[in-house]
């Protein structure tokens, strides 16, 4: 285990970790915001029940994923130290904007959404909701805008010393890469939160507790997640038509494809013998992978026999990835469909096993986004800035195996606690359910709704 591998094991660990809480709090804020707007309108005291209910989790699962992402940065400084040194001038300036903009947004609002309720105007408070949900969507903008770079590097010039500047920022903000990737993770955290959401609804309904608020949690994502999936998988093949196009040996890799074929055929399930470039116990369609390449049934796609084995990204991890990610969004689709179908028609109650495998699908979200991220992270290796920078000429120098393996024993240690305590805490905030809350007056732009003793104990847990 050399430093560069423990150095990757490292950022691959901790960025799994940290990714769980920001693609849960993006998709809860907008959800937020659905309930006070909705309460505000209609006045009913269920919507008052479910926000003060969601945002306990929401404090605590904003605080963990500050928590985890402070190490972040301190990474590129130091085990990443020449990438820092390369790239800096592009990307040092898109990690401060989010500081800057999504950072700013979120701490100048977030402190109103939690305490503020009865210090400003309803009206103002839904503004103030509105306002964390853009402040954690920018956030992710600078972040996909860095990651995109990384995948597609445009706008720059290489100086004579290696330095990376930029010439054009915004070929830089708005490459073609981002324009597909960043709808593709925005929905991504939707649908996690969407379906934390109806397995939370699913629970109560299976336990005979809190029925008006678990139908009403099940109805409101579920539908949700009935237009977003079918969006969600279209985007996906916008990204793949990238891949295709700008990544081909990750592509290459995705689809298990070694040599040449035209037609191509899609492989379904195998396992990859990178030694011998074959696949074991394999499965195919024929024609297929042409036709979701390409829309063609006599496409040429290329395979890794074509690049030297030092150009190839590892081909396992990307190709089981896609297809549990693809798996995933499959599930979810017939979740959403089935699930929505059976509240139209009021059986939601009598099919126990839809229930049950609602409830069980909570972490459905979570595997597809981290699926996804290492499908686009490994599968583009041995690079760090594609076809530009490898992952190898990135690692700080001189940095020894046991001074790496030291920090990630630390950081294991360190989020293992954080995570046990924090899902433990979110848990009994779950199982607990919504509190009761008085009825909100309809147009009173102030009403008297003090935080429940479960908000302000999520609060100081948060704290």
């Amino acid at each position: 285990m050399t430093a560069l591998i423990l150095s990757r094991i490292q950022f691959a660990s901790t960025v799994s970790f940290h990714i769980i809480f920001p693609t849960f709090t993006i998709g809860l804020a907008a959800w937020l915001c659905v309930l006070e707007a909705t309460s505000l309108v209609t006045g009913k005291a269920v919507y008052c029940r479910l926000f003060d209910f969601w945002l306990q989790i929401f404090a605590v699962a904003f605080a963990m994923g500050v928590v985890s992402g402070i190490v972040m940065a301190f990474q590129f400084g130091t085990n990443w130290s020449e990438l820092s040194r390369r790239t800096g001038p592009i990307q040092g300036p898109l990690l401060g904007y989010e500081s800057f903009t999504a950072f700013a947004v979120e701490a100048s609002f977030l402190g109103i959404v939690l305490f503020g309720r009865n210090l400003v105007p309803r009206w103002f408070y839904l503004f103030s909701c509105v306002m964390v949900a853009i402040g954690t969507t920018m956030s992710s903008f600078w972040i996909m805008v860095n990651n995109s770079w990384m995948q597609f590097p445009t706008g720059y010039r290489i100086a004579p010393d290696g330095v990376f500047v930029p010439t054009d920022w915004w070929a830089i903000l708005f490459s073609p890469v981002l324009i597909v990737r960043m709808p593709h993770m925005l929905l991504a955290a939707y649908l996690t939160s969407a379906f934390c959401i109806a397995a939370t609804g699913a629970w109560h309904m299976l336990r005979g507790s809190f029925l008006e608020e678990s139908r009403m949690m099940m109805r409101m994502s579920l539908a949700l997640a009935a237009v977003l999936v079918p969006l969600q998988l279209f985007l996906g093949h916008l990204v793949g038509d990238y891949t295709r196009d700008k990544q081909p040996t990750k592509f290459a890799a995705i689809e298990g494809r070694w040599h040449d074929e035209r037609p191509a055929a899609e492989v379904l399930i195998a396992w990859p013998d990178e030694e011998n470039e074959r696949n074991r116990f394999e499965v195919k369609v024929p024609y297929l992978g042409s036709l979701i390449a390409a829309s063609s049934l006599d496409s040429k796609e290329v395979g890794l026999a074509n690049w030297p084995r030092a150009q190839r990204p590892p081909v396992l991890l990307p190709f089981l990835a896609f297809r549990a990610m693809v798996g995933c969004g499959l599930l979810m689709l017939f979740l959403a469909w089935y699930g929505s179908l059976q509240l139209y028609r009021e059986r939601i109650d009598r099919q126990r096993w839809l229930l049950w495998l609602t409830f069980l699908s909570f972490p459905v979200g979570f595997v597809a986004t981290l699926t996804g991220w290492i499908v686009a992270e490994v599968g583009r290796q041995p690079w760090t800035v594609y076809g530009v920078v490898r992952t190898s000429e990135a690692a700080t120098p001189f940095l020894t195996p046991q001074l790496v393996a030291a920090t990630l024993a630390t950081f294991f240690v360190v989020y293992s606690v954080i995570f046990a305590f924090g899902i433990l805490f979110i848990y009994r905030l779950l199982k607990r359910g919504p509190v009761p809350a008085p009825e909100p007056i309809l147009g009173d732009t102030n009403p008297k709704r003090p935080l429940s003793i479960a908000a302000v104990e999520a609060m100081e847990a948060a704290e």
